[in-house]
């Protein structure tokens, strides 16, 4: 008998090829992160490589995360979930022991065990009974291996089951050659444990170490015994390199019934980017009909990509969207384009625009080039080919709705000279009317152009010296013109220890005016007002005033508990003085300035006009008080601000409002008591507040609740609520509800919903919901949502319109293509 062979030492080039000719199945040949170990379990998904070039798109997987915190404003979307998965049939065989290091195969050497071992013939060595052949992450087992010692032919029979890093493999029977990194095996099964790929073929070839075949195959991310949707092709051809696959006569199936075929289907096979298809959408809109989108990906290069979207509107035709995407050497940046021919849509009724048999068009484009040294060029263009576009196409569950596009274009840069550091840029601003009920006078001044320079100059320590400078040429039709320079020096000086800190800065302004045109035939508003005398009664009105004001303020803490739980507690008492003389500018126009909305930001802050065509005459003094608590690992717990500014002269600077004016000129000795409270003592609830009390009209002018708290498995709630008066009067300006959630009923089912209303128009601003199902390889989304997307100017009433969207993800596939998560991640606070 022949004697038992355990744990012999074999030639590294030799028997290793029964192993080393094995790996004919796809996953990557480079190590991955491995399933757990403590028992063998379902494959876990593999650890993401490092981000190529270009910004991930929806092609590829999402690595894990963990949970949003609360409060953030935007949250990433959650990862791919496989834990719905069953464990695989394949698993039978795996071992969570063996090597998970693939790159030391060509050094490491290769044991073999086996019942019997014949070696007679001093070439063929035949062995038999339990055949293990392991080397490194590669094991291969099998009832009967021969191996010819001089050919480096092998053949392997019965039972033949072959591990690595990246897949589980098994078959009936295997044969090829070692030093030609060739194979055929009969009747696979085959199992990734990157992306849980897994299908059957009744035959299997290897073509080199990296490039396979498969005949008649099929390919799956779902469980082997409940596949809910399955590739099956005459020919699937896998590369490990690319780490993509491609089916040829491809059909695909949805619980058993074809729905699906082409002549050539590509698929990722990890996790990079591949070539093909997106998340499909199915929507309908009140403004267009129904929707289909089949979003194609191209992964044109390492540094460039784009994607393809054809999209059918039943009421309005085909169109084509695309994006382009390119980092290339100085330059990074984006294309997006829609085109829709010949619009069938019928003629809007409550529009004079004419968009029916027209050319409808959208384009978004954006890019960042380094010119030279610290300068470079930046540009975003965004045009629609008429005002009804957003309305018609953007304002689905695409894109929020806006009244106008923006775009720009500047060279700008900045660095250090000597000790200063500067910045500068020269560029325009172009705002394009999307809103039919608007009239163009309302669309913001194009800057056409705009330039500005600043400098701040360290002379030591404590004192510098700098100036913020812009010059604007302002342009719109029917509307005054001109061009404006605004200079702004200053010197000011920083006195701060542990606890204490003062701040001295002074500063002169001078703004100046060249008007151009007719300018006084315009009056403000003149398109409301016709018959109203314009107050520009020179063509270079201009101004000049210093600004001087003291920063000052104290940092006391101690340590305190709150519900046995030990903090430092914080008490920051600060005065803040403000001197600017006045002077009158009813002569100068308002070219991009308004009146901001007051919270306790401006009780600190030189100007509560935005732009530079008011400055507020002050001889105020601003007192704020501010608590923290903050935990031991310096986490802000609670945060709590109680201020006001005392007024020891009268403001007089107004701007205009029709025929009158936002009586920010009062003689009121005090401005509005504000209080902000943010508070978070735990990680499940957050709860933030302001308010403002008018101790002069004895009213509240602003009253502001928001409620946060997590749920398990991503789970979310939110309510808020907000009221603002119009500055100076007893009327509200806004009155609003807002309340989201986002509920897990089981591991499989979410629900999602959002409601905002508006109590001074008694009208629902927004509803939205909707319900997601996951499960083991295919994820499902269907989001209705019901919004405003028009005003009347006069009545301040909405028109609404309805949309609906369903999405379907096939894990492994491609993930959901972000159509329906752009408006639930902007919408819903902490969705993810």
């Amino acid at each position: 008998m022949t004697p038992k062979l355990t744990s012999r030492h074999l030639p590294p080039r030799r028997l290793l090829a029964v192993a080393a000719a094995l790996a004919l199945f796809g996953g990557p040949v480079e190590a991955q992160s491995a399933p757990d170990q403590s028992a063998p379990a379902a494959p876990t998904q593999a650890q993401e490589p490092a981000p190529a070039t270009v910004p991930a798109t929806p092609a590829r997987r999402t690595p894990e995360m963990s949970t949003c915190p609360l409060g953030t404003f935007r949250c990433n979307p959650r990862p791919v979930n496989y834990n719905l998965c069953r464990p695989n049939d394949m698993l039978g065989f795996y071992d969570p022991t063996l090597s998970k290091d693939s790159s030391v195969r060509d050094t490491s050497n290769t044991y073999v065990t086996a019942e019997r071992v014949d070696g007679a013939n001093q070439t063929v060595y035949h062995l038999e009974g339990q055949v293990k052949v392991e080397r490194a992450d590669q094991r291969l087992q099998a009832d009967v291996a021969d191996y010819n010692d001089d050919t480096t032919d092998y053949d392997a029979r019965g039972n033949v089951r072959y591990q690595e890093v990246g897949q589980l493999v098994s078959a009936d029977h295997m044969r090829g050659n070692q030093d030609a990194s060739t194979a055929t095996a009969d009747n696979v099964a085959y199992q990734m444990l990157t992306n849980r790929g897994s299908g059957v073929a009744v035959q299997g070839q290897m073509l080199d170490d990296q490039r396979s075949r498969y005949i008649q195959a099929t390919y799956s991310t779902c469980d082997i015994d409940d596949r809910t949707w399955e590739i099956r092709a005459k020919d699937i051809r896998m590369d490990k390199e690319t780490g993509e696959g491609t089916a040829h006569d491809a059909t695909m199936y949805l619980h058993g019934v074809p729905f699906f075929w082409l002549p050539t289907f590509t698929f990722p096979i990890n996790d990079e980017r591949k070539t093909g298809f997106l998340t499909p959408s199915i929507g309908n809109s009140s403004r267009s009909g129904f929707m289909l989108s089949a979003p194609y990906y191209l992964n044109l290069a390492p540094n460039y990509d784009a994607t393809l979207d054809p999209r059918i509107y039943t009421d309005r035709g085909f169109m084509l969207a695309s994006e382009f995407r390119y980092v290339v050497p100085g330059s990074t940046g984006q294309v997006n384009l829609e085109f829709l021919p010949n619009d069938q849509g019928s003629n809007d009724p409550d529009s004079l625009i004419n968009t029916k048999n027209t050319d409808r068009w959208l384009l978004k484009l954006n890019d960042l080039t380094h010119l030279y040294g610290p300068f470079n060029f930046s540009t975003s263009i965004n045009l629609a080919s008429d005002r009804n576009y957003m309305r018609d196409f953007g304002n689905d569950l695409f894109t929020a709705t806006i009244g106008q596009l923006p775009s720009n274009a500047y060279v700008g840069g900045g660095g250090m000279w000597g000790k200063a550091f500067w910045n500068a840029s020269i560029g325009a601003d172009y705002y394009q009317n999307v809103d039919y009920s608007l009239p163009d006078t309302s669309v913001q001044y194009k800057r056409w152009p705009r330039g500005t320079f600043n400098v701040d100059w360290p002379i030591n320590t404590w004192l510098e010296v700098g100036a913020n400078n812009e010059a604007v040429a302002f342009r719109r039709p029917d509307s005054v013109e001109g061009n404006r320079l605004d200079l702004y020096p200053y010197v000011s000086a920083n006195f701060q220890g542990a606890a204490w800190f003062v701040r001295p800065k002074v500063a002169y302004r001078y703004t100046g005016y060249d008007l151009t045109g007719n300018y006084q035939q315009y009056g403000f508003y003149s398109l409301l007002n016709p018959g109203q005398t314009s107050p520009f009664t020179t063509n270079s009105p201009s101004r000049s005033l210093p600004v001087v004001d003291l920063d000052t303020g104290l940092i006391f803490d101690r340590s305190t508990s709150l519900f046995g739980t030990a903090y430092t507690q914080t008490l920051e008492p600060r005065l803040y003085y403000l001197y600017v003389p006045y002077r009158n500018q009813d002569n100068i126009p308002l070219f991009d300035t308004n009146l901001m909305s007051f919270d306790t930001w401006q009780l600190f802050t030189t100007n509560t006009y935005s732009g530079a065509d008011r400055q507020i005459n002050a001889n105020n003094l601003s007192a704020m008080l501010t608590s923290r608590l903050l935990d031991d690992n310096g986490v802000e717990r609670l945060s709590a601000s109680f201020g006001q500014i005392r007024y020891f002269t009268q403001q007089r600077v107004q701007v205009p409002n029709g025929n009158t004016t936002i009586p920010t000129a009062t003689n009121w000795s005090g401005s509005d008591y504000a209080i902000d409270l943010t508070t978070q003592l735990n990680d499940d609830w957050r709860l933030t507040s302001q308010y403002q009390w008018n101790p002069n009209t004895r009213m509240t002018d602003l009253g502001a609740i928001g409620i946060q708290h997590r749920l398990s498995d991503y789970g979310i709630v939110n309510f808020s609520y907000r009221f603002r008066r119009t500055p100076g009067t007893n009327q509200p300006l806004l009155e609003q509800y807002d309340a989201s959630a986002v509920y897990s009923l089981t591991d499989r089912w979410r629900l999602i919903g959002r409601w905002t209303y508006s109590t001074l128009t008694d009208q629902t601003i927004e509803a939205d919901a909707g319900v997601q199902y996951d499960s083991c390889c295919v994820a499902l989304r269907l989001i209705a949502r019901h919004y405003v997307n028009t005003y009347n100017v006069t009545t301040a009433v909405g028109s609404a319109n309805t949309a609906v969207m369903l999405e379907v993800e096939f894990k492994g596939m491609g993930n959901f293509s972000g159509q329906s998560e752009n408006v639930l991640r902007s919408g819903i606070l902490g969705y993810q």
